[in-house]
């Protein structure tokens, strides 16, 4: 029961399925951001949403010029030289001046913002203050919805997926809280790649596949 728990764990917990996913995606993008960067040029980075957690695995941190800042509402802990980290809006970057960010990366958290006109503010965000970007979220068209691992909850009404959130251990083998629940139901609008492509106007459109099928999409510019 540990093994399929762990499994079907956010993708915070190390040995979840979520996790591995990251893990591929990571390697992509360092793919990407060394085909456009030396490993010993100055190079800013602004992560929005980020956490110190996510860059341990990555050879990145530890380039002699780099210089990552970590954005959130709440101020993230970091114990790297190289990371630092802020409190800030993701859709009011108004600390940042035009292009002052090499490159602005963001793993599933413009799905997080409650309407379309806030990730249209992120989008013009990014688009301002970096040179370039990567910007991942989930595939709204993906079987599995990705925030609650069950099947077809993106096409459910949200009273559909409030109570299996919370009466039954069909998410992640476990009951939500009534808050968290309720939460995550107001804030999360999954994105399609029409959708994406919308914001992102000049960039191209990464797919992770699974099975065949892209289970996220991700705008970039690094080509």
């Amino acid at each position: 029961m540990s093994f399929i728990s762990d499994l079907f764990a956010s993708s915070d917990q190390p040995n979840s399925l979520g996790a591995k996913f990251r893990s591929k995606r990571q390697a992509v993008f360092e793919d990407f951001f060394f085909s456009i960067f030396s490993k010993n040029e100055p190079i800013r980075i602004l992560d929005l949403g980020g956490t110190a957690y996510f860059w341990e695995k990555s050879n990145i941190p530890d380039l002699p010029n780099i210089s990552i800042t970590l954005l959130n509402l709440h101020l993230e802990s970091s114990e790297h030289p190289n990371i630092q980290a802020v409190t800030g809006d993701a859709t009011k970057l108004v600390a940042f001046k035009e292009k002052e960010f090499d490159l602005v990366f963001s793993n599933s958290v413009i799905e997080h913002l409650y309407t379309r006109a806030n990730q249209l503010k992120m989008a013009n965000e990014i688009q301002r203050v970096g040179r370039f970007h990567f910007i991942q979220t989930p595939n709204k068209h993906f079987p599995v919805e990705a925030h609650y691992a069950l099947p077809f909850a993106q096409y459910m009404p949200s009273s559909w997926v409030y109570f299996l959130l919370t009466k039954t251990k069909l998410s992640r083998l476990q009951k939500w809280k009534p808050e968290a629940a309720k939460q995550y139901l107001d804030e999360i609008l999954l994105l399609n790649e029409q959708d994406l492509k919308s914001l992102f106007p000049n960039s191209k459109i990464y797919r992770e596949k699974v099975l065949g099928l892209v289970k996220s999409i991700t705008a970039h510019n690094l080509y």
